[in-house]
């Protein structure tokens, strides 16, 4: 039987963007279906494979998206969200290859999900983008995501700190705004597909709060005091308002959290 850390690194080191959605969601099921050994053989790659044609820039060489209807504006703006999805496929994968053996059996069938969640989110938006007569990779994306797994590849703990409970989070912040916007440009089927990503974010960052509450229970840390340390560490974008807090409640984020250092 296959370790499910080989399947892992097999999905991260997928290059083509089809094929990589078909990689995690073939991982995440296979390890649901009981078809991989809970064996971490082999380690996660520094950084996954990612298609040949994509032109990754620096976050601040991007060129400003802006808020306009055109037809120009919206490939813009789904091809930001298919980035955004399209790297979280990794961000998940990583989370349960990196971390998975010392974390539990548990722990990776939660992030296993996320990435099956993420690829199928990808999947949809790259419809949009074939709508538009536009696909992923047409424009330039940035490389700050992945920037944030690499800066806390050596802790569990600012891992999900960041990632789930920093970045997946201001998902949930911003994505209700977008969701209007595409909803008044008279496209009902991408709001609907929001909606969707929007709820499922949800489940996402509430498995990052609730894993990373478990490991401050072991280290005899209070949860919302470690995570604000582990973020002036690792995070130097700063978190501004507006916040979802109704939806950032509901992930099990509380103010308590967040409010101090907003």
């Amino acid at each position: 039987m296959t370790s499910v850390a080989r399947a892992i690194r097999h999905a991260l080191l997928t290059g083509d963007k089809t094929a990589k959605v078909f990689a995690a969601r073939k991982v995440a099921r296979e390890w649901r279906l009981g078809r991989l050994d809970f064996v971490f053989d082999c380690a996660m790659p520094d950084r996954p494979e990612w298609p040949e044609t994509l032109e990754l820039r620096l976050p601040r060489d991007m060129p400003r998206r802006g808020k306009g209807g055109s037809e120009r504006g919206r490939i813009a703006l789904w091809h930001a969200l298919a980035h955004i999805e399209f790297v979280a496929i990794d961000l998940a994968l990583d989370m349960a290859g990196r971390f998975g053996e010392s974390m539990g059996q548990a722990f990776v069938s939660d992030f296993l999900s996320v990435a099956a969640d993420e690829a199928m989110h990808f999947a949809l938006i790259e419809r949009i983008l074939g709508s538009l007569d536009s696909h992923y990779g047409a424009l330039p994306a940035h490389d700050g995501l992945w920037s944030a797994a690499q800066d806390t590849a050596h802790d569990v703990a600012a891992r999900l700190a960041i990632v789930p409970m920093v970045l997946e989070a201001r998902g949930l912040d911003v994505t209700p705004a977008t969701l209007e916007r595409v909803r008044a440009q008279g496209d009902e089927k991408g709001a609907k597909i929001l909606k969707r990503i929007l709820d499922d974010e949800i489940r996402h960052v509430a498995f990052g709060a609730k894993h990373f509450r478990e490991i401050c229970a072991r280290r005899g840390e209070n949860p919302p005091k470690s995570w604000r340390n582990l973020v002036k560490t690792h995070f130097s974008g700063g978190l501004k308002p507006p916040f979802n807090d109704s939806a950032r409640s509901a992930a099990g984020l509380s103010r308590d959290f967040y409010a101090g250092i907003a």
